[in-house]
């Protein structure tokens, strides 16, 4: 989780992962002092979820999956430390890496920047309200979350909100062209732009 609101969403998600019985930890090593982070971070206490300063070095060997939340659609400019040893850390993992709103690093609207291989590219994304451009560039497992989003927000941004199965709080609105195939499908297509 990184110091922003895409590190406050990664709190919330390790919240929900254990009230649905997983064990995550948080690596969270820059904790801002707004109160909201504040009490995000007490309920990490509160529910017994470990909050780590580092990385840890059996990553691949300890977990299951990298929840990517350390930067959002805000961010620009260069990483720095200690988030740059973070991101090369999930780079060179060999976990599945599912990321929060935008693959951390991502330009919103260009998508991934740099040389070839720098750029974090998980295997899924969870876009968060609606797809941003950037994303237009991701090629693995897109899902929405956004059930919250109410009808006159819709109407103002001219954004069509797919329908979501039953009860569920997010929908796959693209996947690998092979995968898609061999499921039969691969969910709606939707223009990722926000």
């Amino acid at each position: 989780c990184g110091p922003g609101n895409n590190g406050g969403d990664g709190l919330v998600a390790a919240r929900h992962l254990a009230q649905f019985g997983y064990e995550p930890r948080v690596l969270y090593p820059k904790r801002p002092s707004r109160p909201l982070f504040v009490n995000l971070a007490a309920q990490m206490e509160m529910m017994a979820i470990p909050m780590l300063d580092a990385m840890p070095e059996q990553l691949d060997q300890e977990y299951d999956l990298v929840l990517d939340a350390v930067f959002g659609f805000s961010f620009a400019g260069a990483v720095r430390p200690p988030f740059d040893a973070v991101l090369e850390a999930m780079r060179r993992s060999t976990l599945p890496v599912c990321s929060v709103d935008i693959p951390s690093g991502w330009h919103v609207e260009l998508g991934p920047e740099g040389a070839e291989g720098e750029a974090l590219m998980p295997e899924t994304l969870i876009s968060l309200t609606a797809p941003k451009l950037g994303s237009a560039h991701f090629a693995g497992h897109h899902y929405l979350g956004g059930r919250f989003v109410p009808p006159p927000i819709f109407a103002k941004y001219g954004f069509e909100q797919p329908a979501f199965p039953g009860a569920e709080q997010v929908v796959l609105i693209s996947a690998p062209a092979a995968q898609a195939e061999c499921e039969g499908g691969g969910g709606e297509q939707l223009p990722k732009a926000a």
